[in-house]
């Protein structure tokens, strides 16, 4: 698969995906509802992924897609918005990638279908995809139901489809701002002190089109440590004394396991705040 539509691709982590997809030789062709990208030499075609004719436009001869094209957190819309706009993008790039039977779908699901922002404590930790299904949103519901949609079209339609429950997603700019959780360890808890680099978010998604795959399948993609200069051990002790840690982790290891991620896709995370702060 060379050819590569990425959905969202005006966006902080389609962007990326454009720009690392270029560098590893993939041709791409971007969209979004917004142009941009003009840094990139890319032109973006401008499409309304909740009309179901753009989705099959902009999918039209391609191998393969990365559907970023979401609205990306709650609380930007309202609820009822987000998860109609949500779920009406994803079964139309679905949908259409059935019809045009495209070679594999990527999208971007998300940590929150986890049980975010773990008001609630969370099971046991570390997290992982056994978690799932914990949606306390209606943006983490919208991801829940589009899990359950690629199931059924992978299903029908003997395409691969791959699910990237991505963590926070920072970059270098973001970092700065880590000395700032330090002291209270309530500020971050939400997700469990996770991240993910934006360049590591990028390359998941590469990996995810080229990985052996068949029907529907789920991934937590987060970096290799936590936001905290604190030992994660010491961390859940302190928030969340009751949960349980099913195995011993490492000193600042990720709460939120990456570890099916390395199995399946080949995800090693290559970027932390730590080689910038």
């Amino acid at each position: 698969m060379t050819k590569i539509c990425v959905t969202g691709a005006s966006g902080k982590l389609g962007g990326a995906v454009v720009s690392d997809l270029l560098d590893h030789g993939y041709e791409v062709v971007a969209t979004d509802i917004r142009p941009g990208l003009a840094e990139l030499g890319v032109r973006v075609l401008v499409a309304d992924l909740t009309q179901y004719g753009h989705a099959v436009e902009v999918l039209e001869g391609v191998d393969a897609v990365v559907h970023l094209a979401n609205i990306p957190a709650p609380g930007m819309r309202t609820p009822s918005e987000t998860f109609n706009a949500n779920t009406t993008m994803n079964s139309n790039v679905f949908l259409a990638a059935a019809q045009l039977k495209i070679g594999r779908v990527v999208w971007a699901s998300s940590e929150t279908t986890l049980g975010l922002p773990f008001d609630v404590p969370p099971r046991y930790a570390p997290v992982d995809e056994a978690h799932f299904p914990y949606p306390t949103s209606t943006y983490a519901l919208s991801k829940v139901v589009t899990e359950t949609l690629a199931e059924h079209v992978a299903q029908w339609s003997g395409i691969p489809f791959v699910a990237l429950r991505f963590s926070n997603i920072l970059g270098p700019e973001d970092y700065r701002l880590f000395p700032g959780y330090w002291g209270d360890a309530l500020l971050r808890k939400w997700n469990l002190w996770g991240y993910i680099d934006t360049r590591d978010a990028a390359a998941s998604c590469r990996l995810a089109l080229d990985a052996p795959m068949e029907g529907a399948q789920s991934f937590v993609i987060a970096a290799a440590d936590t936001v905290m200069n604190r030992p994660s051990a010491d961390l859940m002790k302190e928030v969340y004394p009751e949960v349980e840690l099913t195995r011993e982790i490492g000193e600042f290891e990720t709460l939120l396991s990456n570890s099916r991620a390395r199995e399946v896709l080949g995800f090693n995370p290559q970027h932390s705040w730590r080689d910038h702060v």
